[in-house]
């Protein structure tokens, strides 16, 4: 079984996704309480979506109250918007999302990353087993065939495209325009990147840990501030993108006031463009009607995407055609679980079965013929023989396996000991 409980932009509106987010410093105790109190887990956060992907069958409830003692997670709030999946309505539901098919922006490149990423998280806390691997390595393998073999991304709009899009819209002169990224974060290292490449005048880091702002500004070509800088820096800024993974705001309402009285006495023209693409959101919802300051966050991407929905609309079927097929890969591979300990049991059987009876074939025979040529000969012949008898019954077995009495039947006929209503891993489709 799998199971995934999860909340993103299909089920809940910003300021409720903002509130079941899993921060980043606490990814490695729900982990850890994930797999101690229910099973293997892995954590998907992304800005639209915070995801826990489980092997085995799991009542959201369960995972949910793990989630509010490892994470602080509203529990309450949570059980009123999560959406839970199973098998293979997992299976396929993590290939689309790997593909940038169920993202907010479609085809967006970011995703693939928090993918690879999240399960890296898993392996690291020793939370993932056979299954959530296989499940991961395939999703990621979807996500790059997804952007080689189909052109969901060559009309992609991703978060930096979006700030330097909008940037420009506000302050034409780039080689003007100076750019502060708070976080030192992928998300804001893209937007970034992608403003230095037009040619922006100046980019600020800000990090709360100054080494890593540090790291990100060199990469840039830009400079570092401390955090205790974060006002005078917004206040001689054009645009802010923050990017950061504190668990709460931190521009509040009082503080982008003052920021934005200094940056009229200090600056002419153009508003303060405020680009908030962090989960939770770094800035104070009211930063959206403060005068001279045009604000984006997450959920102004959504009219952003079905306006280009159409320009994208047949690399979203060749997408799903792609992801239809890799599962059901998946699910050859998954169905094929179950009768695993069968087809061992089988194979020993005969296997001791065989060994007696050359034991018992040389015992007969006069010493003088008991040599070890005549061992090589009966071991050979017989192995044979098994192989032959067993290809057909295994073989079927193996296509046949996610049927339960074929696996009852099998284990009569042969015999075996034990259970023969072994454990099931075959999935099902929702």
């Amino acid at each position: 079984m799998l199971t995934m409980v999860g909340v993103s932009h299909h089920e809940a509106p910003l300021e409720v996704r903002e509130r079941l987010a899993v921060p980043a410093e606490s990814v490695p105790d729900a982990l850890s309480a994930l797999s101690r109190r229910l099973g293997p887990a892995v954590v998907l956060e992304t800005c639209n979506r915070t995801e826990v992907y489980l092997s085995g069958d799991y009542a959201p409830e369960a995972v949910c109250a793990v989630l509010a003692d490892s994470a602080g997670l509203d529990a309450a709030l949570a059980r009123s918007f999560v959406r839970v999946r199973r098998d293979l309505d997992v299976v396929r539901h993590l290939f689309e999302v790997s593909a940038g098919v169920d993202s907010m922006v479609l085809g967006e490149p970011e995703i693939l990353g928090q993918v690879r990423s999240a399960y890296s998280r898993a392996t690291t806390a020793r939370a993932d087993d056979a299954i959530l691997a296989r499940l991961f390595h395939l999703a990621i393998r979807v996500g790059r065939r997804a952007r080689v073999e189909t052109g969901i991304s060559r009309h992609a709009v991703s978060l930096s495209s979006v700030a330097v899009h909008e940037a420009l819209a506000l302050h034409p002169d780039v080689m003007r325009t100076r750019v502060l990224v708070l976080g030192a974060g992928e998300a804001g290292r893209s937007a970034a990147e992608a403003m230095v490449n037009r040619g922006v005048a100046q980019v600020t880091v800000i990090n709360r840990t100054f080494a890593h702002a540090e790291a990100l500004a060199s990469d840039l070509g830009g400079v570092a501030r401390p955090f205790e800088d974060l006002v005078p820096a917004i206040g001689e800024s054009d645009v802010v993108v923050a990017a950061t993974s504190a668990a709460q705001t931190i521009v509040p309402r009082a503080s982008l006031e003052s920021a934005l009285r200094l940056r009229h006495e200090r600056l002419a023209g153009g508003p303060l463009l405020v680009f908030d693409i962090a989960m939770p959101r770094d800035f104070e919802a009211a930063a959206r009607h403060l005068d001279g300051v045009v604000y984006r966050d997450l959920d102004d991407l959504q009219a952003i995407s079905e306006a280009n929905g159409a320009a994208r609309g047949d690399e979203v079927e060749a997408v799903r055609a792609l992801v239809d097929g890799e599962v059901q890969r998946f699910s050859g591979w998954w169905g094929q679980l179950g009768v695993l300990p069968t087809v061992a049991a089988i194979n020993e059987r005969a296997e001791a079965m065989r060994q007696a009876q050359v034991a018992r074939t040389l015992q007969a025979l006069p010493a003088a013929d008991r040599t070890e040529e005549m061992q090589a000969h009966l071991d050979a012949l017989t192995r044979s023989l098994v192989r032959q008898l067993l290809h057909d019954p295994i073989t079927t077995l193996r296509r046949r396996g996610d049927r339960d009495d074929y696996i009852a039947a099998a284990r009569t006929l042969f015999a075996i000991d034990g259970d023969a209503n072994v454990e099931r891993h075959a999935p099902r489709e929702a």
